[in-house]
């Protein structure tokens, strides 16, 4: 997959109706499309760039109310990683948490600051659960965990909530948020 675009509708039946006419103004792959907390619906299709980029311009063209979208070309392996599962990480890492006001918004920022900094991302959270916000997770050491939190605090803008950087976290805190080994 090069490219992955997303979409959040603040409407289920919207949604549905947008994935489908998505579906149907490019040549993308539909990835996933499934309901999330507070009533949205999030869409994501893959292809080359140029196709998903047609196929995301159909959902703002017709006329759902949007929570966000975004194309990300070059999606890197670590966010679809952790989108299928949590990673386990060294117990020497400090760890930064990003909230984030939406679900698509949340996987656009990961990318972003795996990309910048080449940090560890074994947590990403979208949407289930938790209002539809999202959080992740980045690990790795001190420098580079502070510059992918500045690099998801560019991206978010005003769909940041917090982002936290815990230097040395305790173990057990540790532990309780991801899987550590030891």
């Amino acid at each position: 997959m090069s490219t992955l675009g997303l979409v959040e509708t603040k409407s289920i039946a919207a949604g549905v109706r947008v994935a489908d006419m998505m579906m149907k103004r490019a040549g993308v792959d539909l990835v996933k499309a499934s309901t999330i907390c507070s009533g949205r619906y999030m869409i994501q299709v893959s292809g080359n760039r140029e196709e998903v980029k047609t196929s995301v311009e159909a959902a703002r063209e017709s006329g759902a109310i949007l929570a966000g979208t975004f194309v990300i070309s070059n999606i890197s392996p670590e966010v679809l990683a952790a989108l299928k599962h949590a990673a386990p990480v060294s117990r020497n890492n400090a760890l930064a948490v990003i909230e984030c006001k939406t679900a698509t918004a949340g996987i656009a920022a990961a990318d972003a600051a795996v990309k910048e900094s080449g940090v560890a991302l074994p947590k990403l959270v979208t949407g289930q659960g938790i209002m539809g916000k999202s959080y992740f997770v980045l690990a790795g050491e001190l420098t580079a965990v502070e510059a992918g939190t500045s690099a998801a605090k560019q991206i978010l803008g005003k769909k940041l909530i917090e982002a936290v950087v815990i230097p040395s976290p305790d173990f057990s805190v540790m532990n309780a948020l991801i899987k550590v080994e030891r």
